[in-house]
């Protein structure tokens, strides 16, 4: 037991050595490039309009502005003491600030985020990703830039085309730009003290079928999430056109241009920032990752399975922070009245979940097993019954009573961004409650 106790002191050293040394090399790496080297958004759009308008107001514009993720970071920074905690609640701003971070202000979330250069407000931007050369670290922002000298000087953008002759600046091919890897490096998150895997969006990816060895099967993240325009779901489950266009106002049209929207499953955020087109792609998008179907053969036992199928999303349902996203299982039973005679996953009075409802989701916890909600405080992972890619999962459900004839089955597979329960823990103005997308139905009689 002594030895086993000295072997994972030892391997948590390790791997804290390991992600400092990280930290130390990425800023090294950057420590020369300063704010007035990046150009605004708003001079692209110059040339790139259609491609402008569809970032606007997307979460990657929004990162730094979302006010849920500033409440809720800020919540959970308050109160802790222990010093590897406040480190990864401090640290935040890495991929939802990146662009100050990398220029020196803000370092972490307790600065003065009013006093944000106005370029670094703008969240994950033009020339941010497209002054990205090589990756040190597949996770907490591993991008290395070589950005220009502002707009003087823009110097090179790197992107998918290797026969761009733009005016404004140079331009280079960069394969980079079309794998999966430049959106790991952010959607991969570690603990920065303890290693903990908090966010594993690039690694479920990798894992999965998506991540395959022929290349007429291999689905990029980019072929999903920037093939996506309205009527357009371009999930694993829907057709994923091509989207024939010009990549500037005046350039020649090419047989694709990758779209800018960067939709996920977020539908407030970007509604209430006047990406109304972006909370629409999100519910198109959610409603084409799921499938479910009913088992009531065992139903005169009071047993109801429920078989939950990932046919859609190329990573888990849900993805991202694992135990911030909620995706459940809303099941009732209806006798042939129509009247409920069971249910469980419906919301209480103040929009949270009961305990006994079908969670998806990552649960974390201290070294000593009880689980925290503050991923700040995450040293293991307790659970993860999410849904991996192409894979399903199925629940098995005990109810209190056999149903009579002709009873009905409606079970509902719903999302929402952030539970309510934390959000009602937070001081101040109350959160108003987020918006539930219904992911799938289906009915069953019995």
């Amino acid at each position: 037991m002594k030895l086993k106790k000295g072997l994972n002191i030892s391997l948590g050293l390790s791997v804290g050595l390991v992600l400092l040394v990280f930290s130390i090399s990425f800023a090294s790496e950057q420590e020369k490039i300063h704010i007035g080297q990046f150009i605004s958004p708003e001079t692209c759009s110059g040339c790139h309009g259609e491609i402008f308008e569809q970032w606007e107001n997307s979460m990657h514009n929004l990162s730094h502005k979302d006010p849920v993720y500033l409440r809720v970071a800020q919540f959970l920074r308050k109160g802790l003491t222990d010093k590897g905690e406040i480190q990864e609640a401090e640290s935040c701003v890495k991929c939802h600030t990146p662009v100050g971070v990398l220029t020196g202000f803000p370092q972490k979330l307790s600065d003065d985020l009013s006093k944000t250069p106005e370029i670094a407000t703008l969240g994950i931007q033009c020339d941010y990703c497209h002054s990205a050369q090589t990756i040190t670290r597949m996770y907490n922002n591993g991008l290395v830039l070589k950005p220009g000298q502002g707009e003087d000087e823009p110097g090179i953008k790197y992107g998918p085309f290797d026969d761009s002759t733009p005016d404004f600046h140079e331009a280079e091919f960069s394969k980079l730009h079309t794998e999966s890897q430049i959106c790991g490096t952010c959607h991969n998150v570690k603990h920065v003290t303890f290693g903990t895997d908090l966010e594993t969006t690039y690694t479920e990816w990798q894992n999965s079928s998506y991540n395959s060895k022929d290349p007429a099967k291999r689905i990029e993240c980019q072929g999903c999430h920037m093939y996506q325009r309205p009527g357009i779901p371009a999930t694993g489950s829907s057709p994923r056109p091509e989207n024939p266009g010009a990549a500037t106002d005046f350039s020649d049209e090419r047989p694709h241009i990758f779209t800018h929207y960067f939709v996920g499953g977020n539908t407030f955020v970007p509604n209430k920032s006047g990406g109304q087109d972006k909370s629409k792609l999100a519910v198109e998008r959610l409603k084409n990752a799921a499938k479910l179907s009913i088992d009531t053969s065992l139903i005169s036992q009071k047993k109801l399975s429920i078989t939950v199928a990932n046919i859609g999303a190329g990573h888990s349902i849900p993805t991202g922070v694992g135990d911030l996203r909620q995706v459940w299982l809303e099941i009732t039973i209806q006798d042939k009245d129509h009247k409920t005679i069971f249910q469980t996953g419906a919301l209480n009075g103040k929009h949270e979940l009961s305990k006994d409802a079908v969670i998806f989701r990552t649960v974390f916890g201290d070294e000593k097993g009880n689980e925290v909600i503050n991923i700040a405080k995450a040293k293991q992972v307790l659970k993860d019954n999410r849904i991996k890619a192409k894979q399903s999962v199925t629940e098995t459900i005990n109810i209190p009573a056999v149903p009579g004839k002709d009873a009905t089955v409606i079970v509902r597979l719903l999302y929402r961004g952030m539970p309510q329960k934390i959000l009602n823990l937070i001081p101040g103005k109350p959160f108003e409650p987020l918006p539930i997308v219904e992911m799938a139905k289906v009915l069953k009689q019995i």
